[in-house]
């Protein structure tokens, strides 16, 4: 019997990176984990650790011999983010990885109105220009992460108005992930919309949340200027504090609203809505 082809997952002590590496091994399909940290590599039959950080480029190349097809999620939020990526792409692209699945970003553009959206915009293109095929993940923001967005007192802060957004699960993203690394010729040089079914306002995420978890949450519509200052207290570099401003007025142009039924057409079953996601971790 022919051996399989070697998959390599990036990330898989993280979230969503994690579920992929666990997914794979409950099929039984031998994978290469590359971590930062050993000793916080999970447990996994059939799986082979490598240490490797994305600015490693000697040691991502190492890792990432033989491998044809790599799972990158995208490098941990900084001012230099895409300069890791571009050290990791050529280095996969130098150790002769086929394909790359990238985890990127719902409408990421050079001029993204999320300012984290051009990272993944401009991480794209070194991907395409790397001679490997692609597929891309552009995943929206995560349900997983609203009831985080709320502060100590229950409310929801940020210029938003009424801008809708299609919220995906990470248990969506990293099934979805998985079809793609099972099959990857069948998705080569795509790019995929990972959205919920639905796209909400955050009163209503707010209203949501009250309702399955009985404690009141309730969303604030701050202006630009409110936003800078209510987070200006946390003494973070601008880079990081436009970020976070910027998720918001993402939600707020439009250009989060976007429902797409790319998740069911490559798992072959729908996305979560935000009340099953909220109904299943209650």
């Amino acid at each position: 019997m022919p051996a399989q082809p070697v998959i390599a997952v990036a990330g898989s002590t993280g979230a969503v990176g994690g579920r992929v590496a666990r997914d794979l091994a409950a099929r039984g399909i031998p994978q290469r984990l590359l971590v930062r940290d050993a000793a916080r590599a999970p447990e996994l039959e059939g799986a082979e650790v490598h240490v490797a950080g994305y600015s490693d480029a000697a040691a991502a190349a190492s890792a990432l011999a033989g491998v044809e097809t790599l799972f990158m999620v995208s490098a941990s939020e900084s001012a230099d983010r895409v300069e890791h990526h571009r050290t990791f792409v050529e280095a996969a692209a130098r150790a002769g990885v086929r394909s790359i699945v990238y985890t990127s970003f719902l409408a990421a553009a050079p001029d993204a109105v999320f300012t984290l959206g051009r990272d993944h915009a401009v991480t794209e293109e070194m991907i395409r220009a790397s001679g490997m095929s692609w597929t891309f993940l552009r995943d929206n923001f995560y349900m997983d992460m609203m009831e985080l967005f709320a502060g100590d007192d229950g409310v929801i802060r940020g210029p938003a108005g009424t801008g809708r957004c299609s919220l995906v699960s990470r248990s969506d993203v990293a099934a979805t992930a998985v079809a793609v690394l099972r099959d990857p010729a069948a998705h080569a040089d795509r790019a995929y919309d990972l959205t919920g079914p639905e796209a909400l306002t955050l009163d209503e995420v707010a209203q949501k949340i009250s309702a399955v978890r009985g404690q009141p949450v309730r969303f604030h519509d701050e202006t630009v200027d409110e936003a800078y200052a209510s987070r200006a207290v946390f003494g973070a570099p601008r880079w990081q504090v436009d970020a976070w401003v910027s998720t918001y007025t993402a939600i707020a142009s439009g250009d989060l609203a976007g429902v797409s039924g790319d998740v069911e057409k490559v798992t072959g079953r729908p996305a979560q809505t935000f009340d099953e996601f909220l109904g299943a971790i209650a």
